[in-house]
Formats: structure tokens, C-alpha cells, sequence
């Protein structure tokens, strides 16, 4: 009744606010967002049979055999785009990607995040995720100069950063997505958007629509804002740290009031579980050669596997900013970046969580000190391992990995790994300006 409720509410809007165009998004497997626009008398079609297209065209979808695919619109996520005056009303639809028989499409990000979501709810959970995504912002897309020498929480005059957050903002909040606050960042021209919490589906729609936002208003205004994860040599890196939860119904199924952290048995397995599989995953959650160049000390990133309560150095840390209130509950996971797929992210963060928590995993002793600070023969003796320190060594933990590979299906792991370690053979042959820079001179 509620996908008829749905329908029923696209297509009177539709009539009522006469919109011209549909844009139908969906996304590719390393997270770039895909669209084509149908014309507006199309859509009660496309919301019965789906839309057609060439999944050939669409890097890790098909074969040139097997191209036919089917975009089959979700009404749940149709919102009205922003218009200018004399512009024609346009609307925006995600798409879950099907095959011509009528199935999903198994290399669909979207299929696999809803996948995940249901073995979720066959435990009884309902999972939950709120980003904080950081970016920077630049002159244009080949010149890394910073806009500003603001720094963590500047308070700047009006410049272009502060309109910029402002014009996002507003623009999330007419495409129904809800921003918990935005700041400037530590690195100069560095800022950071954060999320209200939501379900992962929504969240990892709504980051997609974040993303585009955020590169529309830069062109506006004459500034290129980007998501790479470390493009500044000697700055900090822009990560995306999500909290994380998991509902019963309306019950915090990581709260536990009794416990010193207000930690469940449930959430202690789940961190436990995100540990246990951290290396593995990593692939997904930081899937860029690039993502490696943020995952170094000195820049707040997390290099070690472990966890704290309130410690900023540690892969998971528990926030206690409000402590015994249930519904602020939650754990941070702080290795992804700002670049990462984020359905394929959430969809192997709740794989490791839900592992944790079917296998009772024990949660190893927290990490109270700064594990920057320590020695190596410390982290060592105390069982703490490292993060990958590239993407080969992640890839290569990947592949190894059953939660991994069952958690993406078998066409889209072997897909994206082809496409990795075809993304390293050409980077490590590519002669740097860094090695010109320091040998021609003498060798």
C-alpha cells in the first residue's frame, strides 16, 4: 500500500507543479552518480515497467551481450530539483537497476546496500548512519591554492566559503535533506558538512544528492569543490567519519544504561565486528590510490585498528557528548573517506557489525592513549595491527575476504577489484613530478 501511496504522490505532484523533465539517478560501482532525463508524461510509465537503457555504457554493470538494463524508479526518493525563473520544473527520481527478466541487477551499489539492510532486519535491526563530510575548495579543478587560511571552526568574514556552505545548505533542505550543522575545516580551504542521521538507504541517496549540490553551487560561484581525499601535500585529509546505530523498533539497540560507555552487548560485538574486519574492508572504505596519502599519522586520520571513548586517534571511537541519553548512542567509524561508494561502504561496515554481533565476537581492551605516541613493539604487545598502508595491500586483503565478497556478490567483487588493480599498474608506472623534481638533477 505504502509503493501505491507513493506513486499515487508522484504523479499528483507531478501534475500540479507541471514538471517538464524527470531525471532518473542512479550510480556506477566506484560511486559516480549516472542520470538520464525522461520527459514528465513518461513517468507513470517508467514507475509500472521501469525505464531501458545500456548498461554497457556503465563501467562494472554488463557486457556489450548482456547491455539491456532496466532503471525501475524508487517513488520513495522523488523531490523537485531547484529552478530558475523561466526555467522549466524539473524533478529528480533514484533508480534501482533490474535486469530485463525482472530481477536486480547484482551489480547494482543500491541492490547491494538494500541487501545488507535486509539481512539487518532479519536479526531485527534497522541500521543508521550520519556522515561528516569533508571537502576542500578551489580556484578550479587544477589549481590546489587554498580560498582562504581559515582553520578549524574560523569564524572568517564573508567570503566565498561561508556563502558556499549557505547555498548547500538550502539547497539540501528543498531536496529533503536534513544538515546537522557545517563548519570550516582544520586545512585552509578545507570544509565539512554534516548529515542528520537517517537509515543508510536514505543517507548514502542523500550523500549522492550532497555531492552534486556541493559541485553546482562551486561552479555558481566561480570555485571547484572537490572530494578527493588528500590533495594538498602536508595537510589534512578530508574524511567522511559516520556514526553508526542500529534500532530495535524505537529502542537503541547500543545502549545499555548500566554499562560504564552506555555500550550494549549488541554494540560491543558490532565495534568488535568492525574491527575484526577492518583491513578487509578497507578497500571499499577508502578505494582510491589516493585514499592512502590521508591514512598516515600526524593528520588525525586513523592508521591503527582499534577503539576509545572519546579518542580521536582510534579507528572507532565512542562519542559521549551526551552521556545516558539513548538516543545519542552510537559509535564512529572513522576510516572512510569522502570519495568512497557510500552504498558498497555501508553495505560492508553493516556486514562487519552484523558478523560481530552473530558470532559474539569479544571487544578487545579500549585504547585509552594516544596511539600515535606509542611504539611500534607497544601497538604490537597490546594486538593493535595497522590499517593497509596502500591499495594493493588492501586489495589484497579484499580478495582474501568471504564477508567481502558475499556481502557485494560475486559479479561486482571481482569487477571492482579488476578495476583497482588495474588503477595501480597504471599509477606505478607513471613517472612522478616528485622523482623528476629530486633525481634528474643527479642521477
Amino acid at each position: 500500500m505504502l509503493q501505491d501511496d507513493e506513486r499515487e504522490f508522484v504523479l499528483r505532484t507531478m501534475e500540479e507543479r507541471e514538471v517538464r523533465f524527470v531525471r532518473l539517478w542512479f550510480t556506477d560501482v566506484l560511486g559516480f552518480l549516472k542520470s538520464f532525463d525522461i520527459p514528465g508524461e513518461e513517468i507513470p510509465e517508467a514507475l509500472e515497467e521501469g525505464v531501458g537503457f545500456d548498461g554497457s555504457a556503465i563501467g562494472g554493470f554488463a557486457r556489450v551481450q548482456e547491455a539491456d538494463m532496466i532503471a525501475w524508479p524508487d517513488p520513495s526518493t522523488f523531490q523537485m530539483l531547484p529552478s530558475r525563473p523561466g526555467s522549466p520544473s524539473v524533478a529528480r527520481i533514484f533508480c534501482d537497476i533490474h535486469t530485463p527478466e525482472g530481477g536486480p541487477f547484482e551489480g547494482d551499489p543500491r541492490h547491494v546496500l538494500r541487501r545488507a539492510i535486509t539481512r539487518a532486519s532479519e536479526l531485527g535491526f534497522t541500521f543508521y548512519a550520519g556522515p561528516e563530510i569533508e571537502f576542500f575548495l578551489f580556484k578550479d579543478a587544477h589549481d590546489t591554492e587554498p580560498l582562504d587560511a581559515g582553520s578549524f571552526f574560523d569564524l572568517t568574514p564573508l567570503d566565498v566559503g561561508s556563502d558556499f556552505r549557505r547555498r548547500v545548505i538550502t539547497g539540501l533542505e528543498q531536496l529533503g535533506v536534513l544538515v546537522k550543522d557545517s563548519h570550516h575545516e582544520l586545512a585552509a580551504s578545507q570544509h565539512e558538512v554534516d548529515l542528520r542521521h537517517t537509515d543508510a538507504l536514505t543517507m548514502a541517496d542523500s550523500i549522492m544528492t550532497f555531492r552534486l549540490m556541493a559541485k553546482e553551487v562551486a561552479q555558481e560561484l566561480g570555485v571547484y569543490a572537490t572530494f578527493m581525499p588528500k590533495p594538498i601535500q602536508g595537510a589534512w585529509g578530508s574524511g567522511m567519519h559516520t556514526h553508526l546505530s542500529l534500532f530495535e523498533g524505537d529502542r537503541n539497540a547500543f545502549f545499555d544504561p548500566t554499562d560504564q560507555y552506555y555500550l550494549s552487548k549488541v554494540a560491543r560485538s558490532f565495534i568488535a565486528g568492525l574491527l575484526r574486519h577492518a583491513r578487509e574492508i578497507s578497500a571499499i572504505t577508502n578505494q582510491w590510490i589516493n585514499s592512502y596519502k590521508r591514512l598516515v599519522p600526524g593528520y588525525e586520520a586513523p592508521v591503527y585498528v582499534c577503539w576509545g571513548v572519546r579518542n580521536r586517534s582510534a579507528l572507532v571511537r565512542v562519542p559521549l557528548t551526551k552521556p545516558g541519553k539513548e538516543s545519542a548512542c552510537r559509535i564512529e567509524y572513522r576510516a572512510p573517506d569522502s570519495a568512497c561508494n557510500p552504498y558498497l561502504t555501508f553495505a560492508v561496515i553493516l556486514a562487519a557489525g552484523l558478523r560481530g554481533i552473530e558470532m559474539e565476537y569479544e571487544l578487545p581492551p579500549e585504547a585509552s592513549d594516544d596511539i600515535y605516541r606509542k611504539s611500534d613493539a607497544e601497538r604490537w604487545s597490546g594486538g593493535i595491527e595497522s590499517l593497509p598502508e596502500s591499495l594493493p595491500e588492501a586489495l589484497g586483503e579484499m580478495q582474501r575476504s568471504e564477508l567481502v565478497r558475499a556481502t557485494l556478490g560475486e559479479h561486482l567483487f571481482e569487477w571492482f577489484i579488476a578495476n583497482k588493480r588495474a588503477e595501480w599498474d597504471e599509477y606505478r608506472s607513471y613517472v612522478t613530478g616528485l622523482e623528476i623534481e629530486r633525481n634528474l638533477p643527479r642521477l
